[in-house]
């Protein structure tokens, strides 16, 4: 916010303490000229006392772009009821007259200066693909709580993330709950639908609904043992394991089976193998590894 002459309001306005008397002038108004963010806390509030001097900090770091107002729920409950306020430290921001965005609880420092310089109007994509890039490597390394940790943080900052939406869509549908996978996926703006990586998350979803009608992947498995020539039992084979999710193993088979007769079934195999790299993606190391091969048996 600025004043006529276009000076910074004076960085003891920027941060001070509200009541629900004078929240409307406070906030609902104050937004109406820069973003407000309004901290619930409470003196025996042990997190507040820790949160509250971040918020103070990284709002007085946004240079008069975000202002911030702390409310005493003990002193003043009202506006915090309406709100439906349950527990403490709360954290609403407001822009415009309304509430656009908050967070319950303690979060870390760096999560804060995102959560403000986003307010701030900054451009966050600096910020954002580390943290993408954290929880990719996270999924690798099968940590599904630190990815999942980091791709809501991203949608904390950015709700349309699709890179987000697709992680978080794909973690559900790790944990065979296909039809919450669906439901994120409902998130995604109709522009973006077409987006490789929400793409993906479809043909997953796709090969996914098949693990019904596949048959048991270690008996199939020992059939192909035992007759290593038997393509039809090689590709029943990676129908099974790419249901249940083991795309690289499906990749495997797949190979195999154009290796051995490049048109089998009509090229049925190349077809099927072009969904699992859709599914895996196209920067997974299964998809990357696998087109290699691919080009290594066609080109040979």
């Amino acid at each position: 916010m600025t004043f006529i002459d276009g000076a910074a309001p004076p960085e003891t306005d920027l941060v001070k303490d509200g009541s629900d008397q004078g929240f409307m002038a406070d906030v609902i108004e104050a937004s109406k000229q820069a973003p407000v963010i309004v901290d619930f806390w409470a003196p025996w509030c042990g997190p507040c006392r820790t949160l509250g001097p971040m918020l103070e900090k990284a709002v007085r770091g946004a240079g008069g772009a975000v202002r911030m107002v702390k409310i005493n729920i003990d002193e003043h409950p009202g506006v915090a009821g309406q709100l439906g306020v349950r527990s403490i430290p709360a954290v609403y921001a407001f822009d415009q007259g309304r509430p656009i965005d908050g967070f319950m609880g303690a979060i870390p420092e760096s999560q804060i200066k995102l959560f403000v310089e986003r307010l701030a109007g900054a451009d966050m994509t600096a910020e954002i693909e580390p943290i993408l890039a954290q929880a990719a490597e996270s999924m690798k390394l099968g940590d599904i709580g630190g990815a999942a940790q980091g791709f809501m943080a991203v949608l904390q900052l950015d709700p349309e993330n699709v890179k987000a939406i697709a992680g978080m869509a794909r973690i559900a549908l790790n944990a065979g709950d296909a039809d919450e996978a669906r439901q994120i996926l409902a998130h995604v703006p109709p522009e973006k639908a077409n987006d490789p990586d929400i793409q993906s998350v479809h043909a997953a979803l796709e090969l996914a609904a098949k693990a019904g009608d596949a048959g048991d992947s270690d008996e199939i498995g020992a059939k192909v043992r035992a007759n290593p020539n038997d393509l039809d039992a090689r590709f029943e084979l990676a129908e099974a394991l790419s249901a249940r999710g083991d795309l690289e193993g499906a990749s495997d088979q797949l190979l195999a089976i154009i290796e051995a007769n490049r048109e089998w079934n009509e090229g049925a195999a190349r077809a099927q193998l072009l969904k699992v790299f859709e599914a895996a993606g196209p920067t997974s190391e299964i998809t990357k590894q696998g087109r290699r091969k691919l080009s290594a048996i066609l080109f040979s």
